[in-house]
């Protein structure tokens, strides 16, 4: 029973955070592109820092998702510094822009 009231207030105050973040504009995320393509644009990418790591295609993934990971790095949540540091660069409605221009790419 505890869990179930656990995630449901979860459940909650994540729809608060939606209802609250700033609408995206699909237009003016691709003006703030190059940050991210260097990395996400190149098919089979890998980096070797900080560690040898798959750079994920983020086109075609949902807003919401790009937004929650970028707030996540920003905060320290998810580690990776260079990520860490591109996302404290980015406002929230950056965030929202560039959510809203890769969910709206074809993968």
């Amino acid at each position: 029973m505890m869990k179930f009231i656990l995630g449901t207030i979860l459940f909650v105050l994540a729809g608060a955070a939606l209802a609250q973040a700033p609408a995206g504009n699909a237009a003016a995320g691709k003006g703030k592109i190059s940050m991210c393509t260097g990395c996400h644009g190149i098919p089979g990418y890998k980096t070797v820092y900080p560690y040898m790591y798959q750079v994920p295609m983020i086109t075609g993934q949902q807003p919401v998702y790009l937004v929650n990971a970028l707030q996540a790095y920003k905060s320290g949540a998810r580690s990776h510094p260079s990520m860490r540091g591109i996302a404290q660069s980015l406002s929230d409605q950056d965030m929202a822009d560039l959510a809203a221009y890769y969910s709206s790419e074809a993968q």
